[in-house]
């Protein structure tokens, strides 16, 4: 052995802040204040009291040895509940939750160093632990049962990287700290909540570098955080969710537990300067696998990358929730309350009356949402398809009163925001309405605070891009189109990405890139009348009468008004007079001014 090497038995305490990343990144200067003091006058004293000794610190990790069992968890839950204390009237953006993992074993004491197993596993107990909780190895729970009053929860074996044979981790269970799955005997099971239900599982940190926990967690926490501006989603709060952390996971039984629909799970792994982040959303309730995708990207800019992986992965889920909540309807199953499963109905049967041009579909749709809304006049869902409902009679010139209906969609619209002020549903509803009544600076200016309010939900994008390329603003429309496109590039409204690019490029004369992006708009939705009327209007202006043929026919068939209301100028497509007349003057030339 090594002069100044020794080995001694020891109790060791590893201990990180969860989050720490992100709360250097929202505020760098008041955390670094923060973690100051909570070391100046909770931590160093404490340690300092029970006798311990600070081995190392790192950023905001520290280790530290005892002399005993009993005194590394006395210490440790003196520290957490002087920090449940001292976070008690902060609010949760600005808490700082400890996850201490305590071990007893055989340390190697090299200078004022120590090293070995004994270390190690402290580390990968404590990447274990709950945020504002204590994870303590099988050694350390048979030398502190018998002489602590303290309450333990078996959390049973646990594989970890780099030690041999599984950890046996039991969980202090503070004072506020529920056990996770354990109801009281009698206690009914949770039911589902009146609207899609989600829990964000902490992701797994499935590299060695520690600086990865930190990522996944505040990936995890990013996610929670914006699912839950979704106001048609419930979601499960971050501090429940993290009770889940390293533990091995049994989705329908979490579901069960947690009364939620969907659960999301993925992990991080980092292999050289790249990381590599998957996610995937389950149905809790079947166990079946609904979307999972992989993110690969560098370390150069870590928080960049975790808000772009953010952004993708909700909105990603956002759509795919709803997909299946339409396929449930479609199997005739009820599962919310009346208000929301009628909104439900009415959003398959209009979305699917719309696709193949079926009205009395569509009406029966509508019939549906104005009934959610007459039992719940805080029904997202119900205001979103019945102003979309109403817009799109307008813009097809269906029913017996087309310009009536864009008068309903405004004033379904302003009932929104009377019922739901803040809401980004309500600024949705404003903008879609107002685009119909041809007041296209607000109803882009509606759009933009709605996209403010939740900048994840990719339908919103879309009808900004829209209303941005109706204006002419076709620097913001191709942006805001790409970005809806990358959020959720499956999305089945992907067409009205493509077509608010196909607008962009016809006004800018991008023959190219027009033809691409309408022929993909058309593509995703045949029967939609704006892509097929600027396409006809490029043929005559190109020459092409084959073309123009293959697009005119559809137009007249499922919309026979719709070129004579852009003559009539009850259909505006474009603000601007001039981009106006550039569609008009291709009409003309293809011999269809009435």
């Amino acid at each position: 052995m090594a002069e100044g090497t020794r080995r001694r038995l020891a109790a060791i305490v590893s201990a990180d802040v969860v989050g720490y990343s992100r709360l250097m990144g929202a505020d760098e200067t008041g955390t670094l204040a923060a973690m100051q003091a909570h070391r100046k006058e909770l931590w160093n004293p404490t340690i300092e009291q029970f006798d311990g000794r600070v081995v190392g610190t790192a950023g905001d990790a520290i280790l530290v040895e005892f002399a005993s069992a009993v005194a590394a968890v006395e210490s440790s839950i003196v520290v957490q509940q002087g920090m449940s204390e001292r976070n008690a009237d902060l609010p949760d953006d600005k808490r700082m939750l400890l996850r201490i993992g305590i071990n007893v074993g055989e340390v190697i004491i090299e200078d004022d160093d120590i090293y070995g197993d004994g270390v190690n596993v402290a580390a990968r107990l404590q990447a274990l632990a709950d945020p504002g909780g204590i994870a303590l190895s099988d050694d350390g729970y048979r030398q502190v049962r018998d002489r602590l009053e303290v309450k333990w929860k078996d959390a049973g074996e646990h594989e970890v990287k780099n030690i041999a044979r599984p950890i046996h981790v039991w969980r202090w269970l503070g004072e506020s700290q529920a056990v996770v799955g354990e109801a009281p005997e009698g206690t009914p099971p949770l039911t589902l909540p009146d609207k899609p239900s989600i829990v964000v599982l902490p992701f797994d940190n499935m590299s060695d570098d520690a600086e990865q926990a930190y990522f996944a967690d505040g990936l995890t926490e990013d996610i929670i955080t914006d699912l839950s501006r979704f106001e048609r989603l419930f979601v499960i709060a971050r501090n429940t969710a993290f009770t889940y952390k390293g533990r091995n996971i049994d989705v329908p039984k979490v579901a069960k537990e947690l009364g939620v629909h969907f659960v999301v799970e993925g992990s991080v792994r980092k292999a050289g300067n790249r990381v590599r982040i998957t996610a995937q959303l389950i149905d809790g309730l079947t166990g079946s696998h609904l979307w999972a995708e992989r993110y690969d990207g560098t370390l150069e800019d870590i928080f960049d990358l975790q808000e772009d992986v953010t952004r993708q992965v909700v909105g990603s889920i956002a759509p795919q929730i709803d997909a299946a909540e339409i396929e449930r309807v479609a199997r005739g199953e009820r599962r919310f309350d009346e208000a929301y499963d009628l909104a439900w109905q009415s959003y398959a049967k209009y979305r699917d009356g719309l696709a193949a041009a079926n009205l009395p579909l569509m009406e029966e749709g509508i019939a549906l949402a104005q009934r959610a809304l007459a039992l719940n006049d805080k029904c997202s869902i119900a205001y979103r398809t019945l102003c979309w409902a109403y817009s799109m009679h307008s813009l097809y010139a269906w029913g017996n009163d087309p310009q009536g209906a864009a008068d309903r969609a405004l004033a379904v619209a302003e009932a929104a925001k009377v019922a739901m002020p803040h809401s980004d549903t309500a600024y949705f509803c404003l903008g879609i309405a107002r685009s119909r009544k041809s007041q296209f600076d607000q109803a882009a200016r509606d759009l933009l605070r709605a996209h403010e309010l939740n900048p994840n939900d990719a339908f919103v994008l879309h009808i900004l891009a829209w209303s941005e390329a109706a204006l002419g603003d076709t620097r913001a429309a191709r942006a805001h189109a790409g970005l809806a496109l990358r959020l959720s590039p499956k999305d089945e409204l992907a067409g009205v990405g493509y077509l608010s690019l196909a607008m962009a490029a016809f006004v800018e004369h991008d023959h190219a890139d027009f033809v691409d992006f309408a022929l993909k708009a058309i593509q995703a939705h045949p029967k939609a009348p704006i892509r097929r009327v600027m396409m006809v209007a490029y043929a005559a202006e190109i020459g092409d009468q084959d073309l123009l043929d293959t697009h005119l026919a559809p137009l007249t068939s499922f919309t026979p008004d719709f070129i004579a209301s852009l003559f009539r100028g009850e259909n505006r497509l474009f603000a601007n007079d001039k981009h106006m007349e550039l569609l008009l003057d291709g009409l003309r030339k293809a011999g269809l001014e009435p």
